[in-house]
């Protein structure tokens, strides 16, 4: 069975939002729950800096290898049900976590939620484009993509006021709950979902060509030709960039600031809600333009002055502060148009497979930035996470532009 593409309903694109954005939530507060503890674990696990970034790149591997597999699968047998299993299997994984103290079970561990994580690029944009009216889509990619990095923002804060009452350990099998509980909420609305309706083919948008034909081979073929590559490295190059600062951000400043723990990791708050901010206001941009290249462009370019501005100068902690908040904004207004620049490619019939392959270039990144990041930071040059932040920015900037220029070139 392929993935049901339903004609969407007056009325039901509130409701598939709310599901799908309570999911990547909690995909996103997943991925930064063990980052800002790991001043603690570091201590409590008797291991370095890069062997817990070795556990986030485990964590990253597994949803970064599975996503384009998962991707086939949604188009297979449907995205509802593959997002709900993929949820429950990660916040089982997380809820687990909290029960160890092993280094190896929670490499293990980890592996297994990534591997959960891996279903929800594929599902969610599955299902908005298939159940969202289009001239809602890019608010709705917004809107999901926001929920995410709102989970990326509160995850810090929230992970570490749960270690100051009580333990990291409690706050992951709390977590774990919630997630699992989602997961009910998400099955027992299925069919807002799309899960067990007949399938309809979704016409090609204007500048779409038709799903590629020729079985594996010829989605293969495509899924290798210039534009999507272009778009995966540039998926690549930003999650380095962003991803370097989420994952170790936190210990670089205690390092630099002797600073306590509560206090540093605001900086790392900061430049995560103004992000999730920005994806709001990104969706708007994205649905009122269409050139989601440029504007992919020129928020990596400026986000990277203000992050370089942070590697190159000694500032006070509330600059530093400052300085994250606006980098965290102008990242956050790409997200939706890097979202669009996808779906402009994408024919029908294969959204579950390009958003896939191209969002695995996200755990690709997330898999390389921990262990570099953090041995930066175990030889004693914390201010480098911040310069090689700005240099995967500049590269993700180069990648959008040169992807603009081959997608509009095989549009004429």
């Amino acid at each position: 069975m392929t993935q049901a593409i339903a004609t969407p309903r007056a009325g039901g694109d509130g409701r598939v939002i709310a599901l799908v954005s309570g999911g990547h939530f909690l995909s996103h507060f997943y991925i930064l729950a063990l980052p800002p503890l790991f001043p603690l674990l570091k201590a409590e696990l008797g291991v370095s800096y890069a062997a817990l970034g070795a556990a986030l790149t485990a964590y990253n591997l597994a949803s970064g290898l599975a996503q384009t597999p998962a991707g086939f699968l949604v188009d297979r047998v449907g995205a509802a049900r593959v997002l709900i299993t993929g949820l429950a299997i990660e916040a089982a994984a997380i809820g687990v976590l909290g029960l160890t103290a092993s280094y190896a079970a929670l490499v293990v561990l980890l592996f297994v939620a990534g591997l959960g994580d891996s279903v929800f690029h594929p599902a969610d944009y599955a299902i908005l484009s298939a159940r969202v009216a289009r001239r809602r889509l890019g608010r709705a990619f917004s809107i999901v993509t926001f929920a995410g990095y709102l989970g990326f923002a509160v995850a810090p804060s929230a992970m570490v006021a749960v270690a100051a009452v009580a333990d990291w350990r409690a706050g992951l099998v709390a977590a774990g709950a919630v997630g699992i509980a989602m997961a009910g909420l998400m099955f027992a609305n299925r069919r807002a979902m799309g899960e067990g309706e007949e399938d309809r083919a979704r016409p090609p948008a204007p500048g779409q060509d038709a799903a590629p034909r020729g079985g594996m081979g010829g989605i293969g073929a495509f899924l290798l030709s210039g534009p999507v590559l272009l778009l995966f490295l540039f998926y690549v190059a930003s999650s380095m960039g962003s991803g370097g600062i989420q994952s170790f951000s936190v210990a670089a400043l205690t390092t630099l600031y002797a600073a306590p723990l509560a206090s540093v990791s605001v900086a790392l708050t900061a430049f995560l809600v103004t992000n999730a901010l920005g994806i709001l206001l990104g969706g708007v941009i994205a649905d009122h333009t269409r050139y989601h290249g440029a504007v992919a462009v020129i928020g990596f370019v400026a986000s990277a002055a203000f992050v370089g501005a942070i590697a190159a100068f000694d500032l006070p902690l509330w600059a530093v502060t400052g300085a994250l908040a606006l980098a965290g904004l102008l990242q956050g207004i790409t997200r939706p148009s890097r979202d669009m620049m996808v779906r402009a490619i994408t024919p029908p019939g294969a959204t579950g497979k390009v958003f896939g392959f191209v969002s695995s270039g996200l755990n690709l990144g997330g898999a390389l930035a921990p262990v570099m990041f953090g041995l930066t930071v175990d030889h004693g040059a914390p201010r480098m996470v911040f310069a090689l932040a700005v240099a995967f920015m500049l590269i993700a900037a180069a990648l959008a532009g040169i992807g603009r220029l081959r997608t509009s070139a095989a549009r004429d």
